[in-house]
């Protein structure tokens, strides 16, 4: 019997069970490292269940004639051909808000561990290096500017945390007029980006890689940061210019900062990420957490059922 849904990546498994109950379903969470397998698998199912990197390319829509939805564990679209999808009639499903508290949680919870500097410091408390002087040197987060580039869902979400915490939240979205009740009601003021790169001790990203955010941070742009800033990229790794960032921290022009997402995913063995001061690495995962992953999941094998009892 020819499976209905194929699962590429990993999926909270009582979501799994839920598709299950209804379906036939293959979850083969390491398919998103055998192509060869996942093209084999997607000839006769309707339905496709993704995370980031699974390339729903032109090669898997060739492979899968019969497909009518993707689902996506997460809500960027950057790995799926969304244009190809549109002119098959295939429909697109991101969890659209589902992990957005998890993703501001980060910048927030991210923002103090650098600004405040000392919680890299086991290791020499434990050894006997008693460094209260240097450490004692960090940073508070309250009374600091917030800088969001981009004001969508994860972004405005991320400016009530950061009220609640005590900053002031400036922003960036070209997209949204001057005029927009949002600015007010949120009391977030809107800017241009070279004013916000100047005056932010906090840098978020929240903006989708597209023609126009692709390397917006170039080199010129990360040049402008406020001295002793912070940037945290949550968003798509070409968003930044990822060397321009390592040159600022080596020459001690901006103060640290958090990459969650890469040019090339997953990220390869590279120097240039080697012996950087200030800099804090994690594998794509601000967006995940053991509640986002349930709701994510719930809420694409919730939709993919409602989709295929509806056009089956």
């Amino acid at each position: 019997m020819a499976h209905t849904i194929v699962i590429s990546e990993f999926m909270d498994l009582p979501a799994v069970d839920l598709l299950r109950a209804k379906f036939d379903v293959l979850y083969a969470p390491d398919y998103v490292k055998q192509r060869a397998e996942l093209l084999a698998s997607v000839g006769d199912v309707p339905a496709l269940i993704v995370r980031n990197l699974t390339q729903v390319d032109k090669e898997v829509l060739a492979a899968a004639p019969k497909l009518k939805v993707v689902g996506r564990l997460g809500v960027g679209l950057d790995n799926i051909d969304v244009g190809a999808c549109e002119a098959r009639g295939i429909k697109v499903i991101p969890a659209s808000g589902a992990n957005s508290l998890a993703v501001a949680e980060y910048v927030i919870g991210t923002a103090m561990l650098l600004l405040r500097t000392a919680y890299q410091s086991t290791s020499a408390t434990a050894n006997g290096k008693w460094l209260k002087v240097e450490l004692g040197r960090g940073r508070e987060i309250a009374g600091k500017t917030l800088g969001l580039i981009g004001f969508g869902a994860i972004g405005r979400l991320t400016a009530s945390l950061a009220q609640g915490v005590g900053m002031r939240v400036i922003a960036w979205d070209p997209n949204l007029p001057s005029d927009l009740p949002l600015w007010r009601e949120s009391r977030v003021e809107k800017c241009e980006l070279a004013e916000l790169l100047g005056e932010a001790d906090v840098v978020s990203l929240h903006v989708p890689l597209l023609p126009t955010t692709r390397n917006l941070l170039n080199p010129a742009n990360v040049a402008k940061m406020k001295a002793g800033s912070i940037l945290i990229n949550t968003s798509r790794g070409g968003i930044v210019d990822e060397a321009a960032v390592v040159e600022a921290l080596k020459a001690g022009r901006i103060g640290g900062a958090a990459f969650d997402v890469f040019e090339k995913e997953p990220l390869p063995d590279s120097p240039l990420f080697k012996d950087v001061p200030g800099l804090l690495l994690t594998p794509h995962i601000a967006g995940v957490t053991a509640e986002s992953n349930q709701r994510v999941s719930g809420m694409i094998a919730r939709e993919v059922i409602a989709f295929l009892e509806q056009h089956g």
